[in-house]
C-alpha cells in the first residue's frame, strides 16, 4: 500500500475558478486503485491545522502539488501554505534546519531533509504555451524550461531530501485549451509515473 498525500494550490477567484486544477485531482485520485494506494488531500481554499499537514507529508510515500502557475510561480495561498507549514516544520519533522551545525558550519546547506526515501510530483496548469519554453529563440523565457521556472519550488522539497518524479503540466489552457488531449496525457504520466514505479 502507498500513501499519496495531494495538494491542491489553486484558491478560486473569479478570474480562475479552479475547475481544470480540481478536475486533475479528481482524475488522480480515481486512476489510483483502493487496494493499492491511500489517499490523503488539503486543498487551499479549506482551513488546515499545520501539525496535521506536516503529518501528513512524514506519512506519504509520494506528494502530488496540483496548482495553476499564477505570475510565473506557485498560488498565493500555497505560498502561504509552505511558509507556515514548511517554517514549522524545520524541527526536525520535515528536516533538521538546514543540515548544518554551528559545530560543523562547513556542512553541505540544504543537507538537513528527513523525508528521505519520498517523492513528490508538481503537475501544473499554465497560460504559457509549450512552445514558449525550451526554445532561445522565445523572447519571454530565453529557451529555460518549465521545471527552470519552478526550480525554487523544487529546492523547498530538495531541502526535506525529497526526490523529484517528472513534472506534468498543461499549457496555453486560457487562449489555446486542449483539456481533453491533456487529460490523456495525465493518464498517461499517471500510468508511466506512479502507478508503474
Amino acid at each position: 500500500m502507498k500513501n499519496i498525500f495531494i495538494i491542491n494550490g489553486h484558491e478560486p477567484y473569479e478570474f480562475s475558478k479552479g475547475q481544470l486544477n480540481n478536475s486533475l485531482v479528481e482524475r488522480l485520485k480515481n486512476a489510483l486503485p483502493n487496494d493499492h494506494f491511500e489517499i490523503k488531500t488539503t486543498t487551499m481554499k479549506d482551513d488546515y491545522n499545520i501539525d496535521e499537514e506536516i503529518a501528513k507529508h512524514q506519512w506519504a510515500d509520494l506528494i502530488v502539488v496540483q496548482m495553476p502557475v499564477n505570475w510565473m510561480a506557485t498560488s498565493w495561498s500555497f505560498k502561504k501554505y509552505q511558509d507556515y507549514v514548511y517554517s514549522f516544520g524545520m524541527d526536525g519533522r520535515l528536516c533538521a534546519g538546514d543540515g548544518r551545525t554551528r559545530q560543523d558550519a562547513a556542512k553541505q546547506y540544504g543537507t538537513g531533509g528527513t523525508l528521505t526515501g519520498k517523492k513528490y510530483m508538481l503537475s501544473l496548469t499554465f497560460n504559457a504555451p509549450k512552445d514558449a519554453f525550451n526554445d532561445k529563440s522565445q523572447w519571454f523565457f530565453e529557451g529555460k524550461s518549465v521545471d527552470d521556472l519552478f526550480w525554487p519550488t523544487h529546492l523547498n522539497f530538495k531541502f526535506f531530501g525529497m526526490k523529484a518524479l517528472p513534472t506534468f503540466v498543461s499549457y496555453d489552457v486560457l487562449k489555446n485549451p486542449d483539456i481533453e488531449n491533456d487529460f490523456i496525457r495525465f493518464d498517461q504520466h499517471i500510468k508511466d509515473h506512479i502507478l508503474n514505479t
